[in-house]
């Protein structure tokens, strides 16, 4: 079975490339021009990941983030998310790797099996790095303004935290 599985990969090369031949098509210009769009496009995008990683990285250094918990706590235990959850509530929006490391961290305090372990495991898994993806999308396409999409964007985190939530309360305690 491992053996079938390692082949899966090179054999979707494989079969792209022949059917590339098939169709008459110059198959290394082809993955050339790939290559080199991409790269493109990551020169675009790579001043906006390091902004916002610096700054999720800034805001958990300074304090700020400990602050805004504090803060926000009463409104997220209304909400029915665990009051321990809210860095991950506020870095998941802007970092995938920042709000893994904040989920870690949770579920090593907390363990694997508290509430606040798997209330973090499952909002890792049920919600976006908005920010991110706005960031990579809107820069890749060119798109300057993005309207409605944050606040429709942020709202939906804000369903996916809160039925996180209650989904493991109904089906884990």
């Amino acid at each position: 079975m491992n053996i079938a599985m390692s082949l899966v990969a090179p054999a979707i090369l494989a079969l792209a490339a022949v059917y590339g031949l098939h169709r008459q098509v110059d198959v290394f210009d082809a993955l050339k021009t790939g290559a080199y769009e991409g790269l493109l496009i990551t020169t675009k995008i790579l001043p906006t990941l390091v902004v916002l990683l610096t700054g999720v990285y800034m805001l958990r250094a300074s304090g700020a983030l400990d602050a805004l918990t504090a803060l926000l706590a009463p409104a997220l235990q209304f909400l029915g998310i665990p009051p321990e959850t809210a860095p991950l509530v506020f870095i998941r929006p802007v970092s995938g790797s920042g709000a893994l490391a904040v989920g870690s961290e949770l579920i090593t305090q907390n363990g694997a099996d508290s509430l606040v372990g798997r209330t973090a495991a499952v909002m890792l898994g049920s919600t976006e790095t908005t920010f991110y993806v706005i960031a990579v999308y809107f820069g890749a396409a060119g798109i300057k303004k993005s309207r409605y999409t944050i606040p429709a964007a942020l709202t939906a985190d804000l369903a996916g935290y809160i039925a996180a939530s209650l989904a493991v309360r109904l089906l884990y305690k």
